[in-house]
């Protein structure tokens, strides 16, 4: 690694947190290393590149902050890499840390938010790294519950040498500046910005549901950046303060759940890992395994297999056995997807099966929370389909592609799209090559009425299978179609 020209001033901050932390040079850059290896980076620093550091050499990229959770777990208090006397982070890292505080956790997010409504262009090329799966799920998992969340209002202090009661009023406010005031920091939060909250995820994710989530996921980093933070800031009693958060933690992840749409996986990532810690503040662990099962989804996806099973049984472990039958459907159909991406066929088919007695198990009337309202049995015969697929078990497959098909609404159009390529795989691997390219040819024409990467992708999968067809008159047939649409 190559470090910065040396600066003039010698690192007194650092030196004085090594002493204090008793690490040697040479242990202090074998913890960085080790470090950075949890987050898929291969550093390799020595006592040497520390003594650089302490001459006042400012080491790149990502290090600074790797070095600043060095300390923090060694001194068991917060350290950023300000407090060490280095440069702030770079984007590549922030995001990943698991916050120590909900106040933390607001500055983290709320950083994440401005900096993506910014339209910083870095942000949505950074890569998805596995190896930063693990201390956010192991801190959710075994992290304390927040002993509170509430802010109250800073008390008013009248300016020195004018007594309160001469201060001339303020003439009253136009409607659209009370308005923008009232959302400022410091305002007073109540049911109703957290009904507006919830208002707007149902509309986002309604949008996201059928045109993807490039559509419109920037008005919505935007609304977070510029309603829901200043909420966040604002003031309000416990009971109000965990249902902000709650909220706070379901737009977060709805903005990485989109952002995982368009292919930004890093940024995805980082939000997934935010909403998991604003989900802890909110003190909904049901919530926060439904960001667990979110986060196992994009690591199948992107065919990180055994990270996705260790996210699906992390969630399992984080609820127990007390959450409603239809959470527990969707945490093992999630496992499930995760040993069929692996082709453990046993592991799959054992999953799947807690799936679906879970399901049964569920009534009418059961209070299920509004999140895991959409898994019924459409959703379980897409799970079934997909898994089947992943484990070339095509007649399985397709019936269960073909009931989920029947069963799921329109409104829901990627997940139809999605699942009319299942089908169309199914049958491409039964050798049904007419009724495959005519499903396949929909789905194209669907998937260019979106904004949505998955659902190219999806496509793309399918043209790949057909590859060794591609003489065949259906095979020419699927390719002129799709070119017609330009």
């Amino acid at each position: 690694m190559t470090d910065r020209p040396a600066q003039r001033t010698p690192n007194r901050q650092l030196a004085a947190l090594i002493a204090e932390a008793g690490f040697s040079n040479a242990g202090l850059a074998r913890r960085v290393d080790q470090l950075g290896l949890e987050h898929g980076l291969d550093l390799r620093y020595d006592k040497t590149s520390v003594t650089r550091w302490l001459r006042g050499q400012q080491p790149r990229g990502t290090t600074p902050a790797l070095i600043a959770e060095v300390f923090t777990r060694r001194l068991g208090r917060r350290l950023t890499a300000q407090d060490l006397g280095l440069d702030a982070c770079a984007p590549v890292y922030a995001g990943l840390e698991f916050a120590a505080t909900p106040e933390e956790a607001v500055d983290i997010v709320a950083g994440l938010w401005r900096k993506d409504s910014g339209s910083h262009a870095e942000l949505r090329k950074i890569a998805f790294t596995p190896a930063g799966l693990v201390v956010p799920s192991r801190d959710w998992l075994i992290g304390k519950p927040d002993d509170r969340v509430a802010r109250e209002p800073a008390p008013r202090v009248p300016p020195q040498g004018r007594p309160a009661a001469t201060r001339v009023p303020a003439p009253p406010l136009a409607p659209r500046t009370r308005a923008a005031a009232e959302r400022g920091p410091g305002h007073r939060v109540g049911g109703g910005d957290i009904a507006a909250l919830r208002s707007v995820g149902e509309l986002f994710r309604t949008l996201d549901d059928r045109f993807g989530g490039g559509h419109a996921r920037q008005a919505l980093v935007r609304y977070l950046e510029h309603e829901c933070e200043p909420m966040l800031r604002g003031s309000y009693d416990e009971p109000t303060g965990r249902r902000l958060f709650g909220a706070a933690a379901d737009l977060t992840r709805l903005a990485g759940w989109t952002s995982y749409d368009i292919a930004a996986h890093g940024l995805a990532q980082r939000y997934f890992v935010q909403a998991l810690r604003l989900a802890q503040a909110a003190g909904d662990r049901a919530y926060g395994s439904y960001v667990l099962v979110t986060m196992s989804r994009q690591a199948v996806y992107l065919g990180h297999g055994r990270e996705a099973v260790q996210l699906a049984r992390v969630a399992q472990q984080g609820v127990g056995t007390g959450a409603a039958p239809v959470v527990q459907a969707l945490l093992h159909a999630s496992e499930a997807r995760a040993h069929g991406v692996l082709g453990e066929v046993r592991a799959c088919t054992a999953a799947l099966v807690r799936a679906e007695r879970a399901l049964d198990a569920a009534r009418p009337g059961d209070e299920v929370p509004y999140w895991a309202r959409f898994f019924d049995d459409a959703q379980l015969a897409d799970e079934l389909g997909h898994c089947h697929r992943d484990l070339q078990q095509f007649r399985a497959a397709a019936q269960h592609a073909e009931r989920s098909l029947q069963l799921r609404a329109p409104a829901f159009a990627r997940s139809r799209l999605f699942c009319r390529v299942v089908l169309a795989t199914a049958r491409l691997g039964l050798g049904e090559l007419d009724q495959a390219c005519a499903l396949a040819a929909e789905a194209a024409g669907q998937a260019l009425e979106m904004r949505s990467a998955r659902a190219i992708e999806y496509v793309k999968d399918f043209e790949r299978r057909l590859e060794p067809y591609k003489d065949a008159a259906p095979a020419r047939g699927y390719r002129e179609k799709v070119a017609a649409l330009g």
